[in-house]
């Protein structure tokens, strides 16, 4: 059984590491707060854009456009959102797990992958899985989110149409509620588009042409679509590490009153031994 001095020892680095925790769930909590501000701010945009896209399928003219034609799927873009820190729990299994698992169900139907991670753990995961990745992005700012959003929407697009890729995906977690946090994988390119329901086509007027607004909107539609994966991601990074420090912080608190009362029992038993002894030294003396 460990002394005196030690179970002191160890009950005193505990609560040194416990005040770390309570540190880092403050931190935790002051930019979850910051992310869910943005992403409520972002939401409403994206909405619209995916709205915008989504009434370009009516449009017969639009068949014809490299983001909207239809192609022989051969090779398939994915995006993929993860941390770049720990701490988190299961935020980076759950999602890196859903894309893993969408790319193994493509690749039986004979489609090869192409990867863009942002994050060092998605980086990490999928270098040993040895999959194709062509572009990590890692030690982001979240100040530079948007920026990185703009960068990659420019990678995508150039993918796409040199014909590298022939759909991608964007794979993300998606921020429900504190407790709800659910990995997505949604295809964002090409848009879609039903050539048979042309009667729908009168809904919306495109000037000065339908290509010449594809041509402006897509890109913007694309590094909206990323922000708002990031931001959906981030807010459930910082969602997830609050409740694990939150959860470790409960736990040093179980472990410190464990210690605790084998310290007092230790002591009791050490003063009931030093009691005995005086008092069979005193008979003795008797």
């Amino acid at each position: 059984m460990a002394s005196i001095s030690e179970i002191k020892q160890r009950s005193a680095n505990i609560k040194t590491t416990r005040q770390i925790i309570r540190a880092l769930e403050m931190v935790s909590s002051a930019k979850l707060q910051k992310a869910k501000n943005r992403l409520e701010g972002i939401r409403p945009l994206y909405q619209e854009m995916k709205r915008n896209a989504e009434n370009l399928k009516y449009c017969g003219e639009a068949g014809d456009h490299p983001f909207v034609r239809k192609r022989d799927v051969k090779n398939i873009g994915y995006v993929i959102m993860t941390s770049d820190k720990g701490l988190c729990g299961s935020y980076n299994n759950q999602i890196t797990e859903a894309a893993l698992t969408h790319m193994n169900r493509k690749k039986k139907e004979g489609k090869q992958e192409k990867l863009l991670v942002a994050g060092a753990a998605g980086n990490e995961f999928f270098a040993r899985h040895d999959k194709n990745i062509l572009h990590g992005f890692s030690h982001r700012l979240e100040a530079n989110l948007y920026a990185d959003s703009c960068r990659m929407g420019e990678v995508l697009s150039r993918l796409y149409l040199s014909g590298e890729a022939d759909e991608v995906y964007v794979a993300y977690t998606r921020f429900d509620s504190i407790l709800s946090h659910i990995p997505r994988v949604e295809k964002i390119l090409p848009l879609p588009h039903e050539p048979g329901m042309l009667q729908n086509s009168g809904r919306m007027l495109y000037e000065p042409n339908v290509s010449s607004f594809l041509d402006h909107m897509v890109p913007l539609y694309l590094q909206t679509c990323l922000f708002a994966a990031a931001s959906e991601s981030t807010t459930c990074e910082h969602t997830a590490r609050m409740i694990n420090m939150q959860s470790a912080d409960k736990n040093a608190e179980d472990v410190i009153r464990n210690l605790n009362r084998i310290y007092n029992r230790k002591r009791q038993a050490d003063i009931t031994q030093e009691l005995t002894e005086i008092i069979g030294g005193a008979k003795l003396l008797n």
